[in-house]
């Protein structure tokens, strides 16, 4: 026997019943998550074609919505420099940015043992003429973490890691309510 003999690939079995029920249910499948809306992110529409943002230039999540905003909107053209702001077809002002750290539950010793995260934003978006397209508007986010002493450092990479995952999905809602604008 040559070594070609023992590399073949195994003879697939006649078809059964099972098989065939799998593949009659995967075009059922398919139709049903497009019937529901069910949509994979990609490229967003948005009804400006240019935004002025108002966040911080210190601002991780202003960092993050640039960087979503290139990926998911690369039409639209993003200003920053105050002297941009006329040039703008809509301003997106960041009324607050705002991380917390509280503590949720203490140990017998009166240790602190799980904290509790939350990451906010409040914006509001204007046209270039003054009009609000979208009011104060308060997203947050809060995670819960636990903590031990011991683990003090991990426990800090956690929580940033953390905090970088809440503002994330804050970008992502923000992004979402931007889209839905009708201009």
């Amino acid at each position: 026997m040559s070594s070609a003999d023992s590399r073949r690939l195994p003879v697939p079995g006649p078809l059964t019943r099972r098989s065939l029920l799998r593949l009659a249910l995967l075009p059922a499948a398919a139709a049903g998550l497009s019937a529901c809306g069910f949509q994979l992110r990609g490229v967003m529409t948005f009804s400006f074609s240019s935004l002025f943002s108002g966040f911080p230039d210190t601002s991780d999540m202003g960092e993050y919505f640039l960087q979503s905003m290139a990926v998911s909107a690369p039409s639209v053209r993003i200003l920053t420099l105050p002297q941009e702001r006329a040039q703008a077809q809509v301003i997106l002002d960041v009324l607050e940015e705002r991380r917390a750290k509280t503590v949720a539950t203490y140990n017998a010793a009166g240790e602190a043992r799980e904290f509790t995260l939350r990451s906010t934003l409040r914006f509001q978006l204007r046209a270039a003429d003054g009009q609000l397209l979208i009011g104060p508007t308060p997203l947050g986010q809060s995670r819960d973490m636990s903590f031990t002493e011991s683990a003090a450092l991990a426990k800090e990479m956690e929580e940033q890691a953390l905090f970088r995952d809440m503002e994330a999905d804050l970008v992502q809602q923000l992004m979402r309510r931007l889209a839905a604008v009708k201009l």
